[in-house]
């Protein structure tokens, strides 16, 4: 695992610290460059279509886009082992893991947003120098304002910020009580679920400074895993070796209340996208292999009237949650992972038929 890769991306992107995490997890070694490189304008953007990051490019040319896809393949079959799979092999701990996945992108998206834009005042300076990285005031002032427009479309507006910011405090406590027995979310190793967690919780919460004073005063252990994530190796100093592991016959008390608040944020948000999926599909009738957005960089498709933490809000509907739904109904069909989701008021997330597929081909979504 020595190949020289490369990984564009940026200290304060939110999924380029998912990838940098894992690569520095597995001993993968990389050169990490900016996407204000023009390079990445000459080479790396016409071959994915758009201005996104992360992006790994191996030393063979080959170019991965998304950190599923990437993580994928350094854990495909056609890679050399791993020395951490992020993996679970247990079936109920996988159905977890990607459980987290989703509500990583689909709620906690929405919290790194509001607390890096709506705080901006506070933090305009640290803010400004970061997206002045590698290139100017004027390119960072564009896209500063760009990211700002997205707020509506995650569902952040005057209604819904004290529910978001309870909600953060209430995460920040779960997880603060459960890195005080077991290092990472799943066990002793981390998996595709610290991964997920650790992109908003690190690089907007966990770095930008009025979220990062409120993680390191009132939850100091989540700010350890945080570092532990970002660290070179497996930082494991607070807990006594071997690394505490999960018990075979049930989960640790800590995870409860976790898969509790998941439950209450993510389902009645994706009931609501999903009965707007429904009608699309009714609608338009997209093909197999037709892109799901007209535009490759257009990631949503729509707009859905749905809540947060029973309070109503409009927000945006992107295919890709789909990808992330899909791959938990999946590992939620095992009958263990069933079990456990009944148990825990979550079944209405794996028993569900999708109207259709999402896929990734030439690094773009595609309808499947």
């Amino acid at each position: 695992m020595t190949q020289p890769i490369t990984l564009w991306g940026l200290p304060h992107s939110l999924y380029t610290g998912r990838a940098r995490s894992y690569l520095r997890t597995q001993g993968i070694a990389f050169v990490e460059r900016p996407p204000t490189d023009p390079d990445f304008a000459a080479r790396i953007m016409p071959a994915i279509g758009r201005a996104i990051i992360p992006v790994v490019e191996l030393a063979d040319g080959t170019i991965i886009q998304d950190t599923v896809d990437i993580i994928d393949h350094f854990e495909g079959e056609d890679s050399a082992p791993v020395p951490h799979p992020a993996y679970p092999g247990d079936a109920r701990l996988l159905a977890l893991a990607h459980l987290v996945e989703l509500y990583a992108v689909v709620a906690l998206t929405r919290h790194a947003m509001h607390y890096r834009w709506s705080y901006l005042a506070e933090q305009e300076l640290f803010l400004r120098d970061a997206f002045a990285t590698g290139g100017d005031e004027e390119r960072a002032e564009a896209t500063m304002a760009r990211m700002h427009s997205y707020l509506p479309m995650l569902g952040v507006d005057a209604a819904t910020i004290p529910a978001i910011e309870e909600s953060y405090g209430e995460l920040l406590a779960t997880l603060d009580a459960h890195f005080a027995a077991f290092p990472f979310l799943l066990g002793a190793t981390p998996s595709i679920a610290d991964y997920a967690l650790f992109g908003p919780l690190f690089a907007h919460l966990g770095r930008d400074p009025v979220p990062l004073a409120i993680m390191q005063k009132s939850a100091p252990r989540v700010f350890r895993w945080v570092e532990r994530m970002h660290a070179p190796g497996l930082d494991l100093v607070d807990f006594a070796q071997p690394a505490p592991a999960f018990p075979e016959d049930a989960l640790p008390a800590t995870l409860p209340p976790l898969l509790a608040q998941i439950a209450r944020e993510l389902t009645p948000d994706l009931i609501d996208r999903l009965a707007f999926l429904r009608s699309y599909v009714a609608e338009h009738k997209p093909q197999p292999g037709e892109p799901v957005a007209d535009k490759p960089h257009r990631r949503v498709i729509g707009q859905v009237e749905t809540s947060f933490r029973d309070v109503a809000y409009t927000g945006g509907v992107q295919p890709y949650t789909v990808f992330l739904w899909q791959r938990l109904i999946a590992a939620g069909r095992h009958p263990a992972a069933k079990a456990l989701f009944a148990e825990h008021d979550l079944s209405p997330l794996v028993d569900v038929d999708l109207p259709i597929r999402v896929e990734r081909r030439d690094n773009i979504e595609v309808w499947g």
